[in-house]
């Protein structure tokens, strides 16, 4: 049976403009896309069309800047617990209310978003990174696993390392394809996915693509200080959208 043209439409315009919003900040199009799909044909189809755009643009993310060997050797302390903590996350997601969980998360984003506008940025030193990765990769893994989120930390964490504004997207590729095929295992382990869901989201990878490429180009046009206000109004707007969709 050929798709419903209306609804292929719509999936197309709306990984066409999250792709955008990732490509220019990093992040975003998980919440972008589940926002809109979910208005046009419910939170599990919505969750189905988004597995493989959200992970080859991850993919995609992790390898633009280059190799990513360098980065993962200097975030291992902080990747290596963020990826396994997704299973514990998961499992505790099963006991654990997390509508309260997922807002205190948009209300985190929020007010860092707006920190960040009024000039604040967190630093951190490579003898406090020693003990402040592990613990970030920890707490991320965690909300993953129960909130199906990438952000918090990990994202203050990266930011506070004083990455350059191509690396911190790469790195956060990084982190993002690891948590994502992290959660893929643990939701195939515990029997919550299947072959006919894995191939529903596949037609939304061309428009993602196409979306990354449009935003790549507009971050190369930005200078680094307008990038990095521009990715704090993201975080705050992401926030925002979290809050109001109790974790969409």
């Amino acid at each position: 049976m050929s798709p419903d043209p209306v609804l292929l439409a719509i999936v197309i315009a709306t990984f066409l403009i999250a792709g955008t919003a990732k490509g220019v900040v990093g992040f975003g199009l998980p919440t972008i896309a589940l926002a809109l799909l979910t208005l046009a044909d419910g939170l599990y189809g919505a969750m189905a069309m988004l597995l493989l755009p959200s992970l080859v643009t991850n993919v995609w993310q992790a390898v633009e800047g280059g190799s990513p060997v360098r980065l993962i050797r200097r975030l291992w302390r902080f990747l290596l617990p963020a990826t396994v903590a997704v299973w514990v996350g998961l499992w505790l997601a099963r006991d654990v209310e997390t509508a309260a969980l997922v807002r205190l998360l948009g209300l985190l984003l929020m007010i860092y978003g707006l920190s960040g506008l009024l000039g604040w940025r967190p630093v951190l030193s490579a003898r406090r990174d020693r003990l402040a990765g592990p613990v970030a990769g920890v707490l991320n893994g965690l909300l993953t696993g129960m909130t199906g989120s990438f952000v918090v930390p990990g994202v203050m964490y990266l930011q506070a390392l004083g990455l350059a504004r191509d690396q911190i997207v790469q790195a956060m590729g990084i982190l993002f394809t690891a948590s994502t095929l992290a959660l893929l295992a643990a939701l195939a382990g515990g029997g919550l996915l299947s072959l006919d869901l894995g191939l529903m989201s596949a037609i939304g990878v061309p428009a993602a693509l196409a979306g990354m490429m449009i935003g790549r180009r507009i971050r190369t046009l930005l200078p680094e200080t307008r990038f990095r206000q521009v990715f704090q109004l993201a975080i705050l707007l992401l926030g925002i959208s979290v809050m109001a969709s109790g974790g969409a």
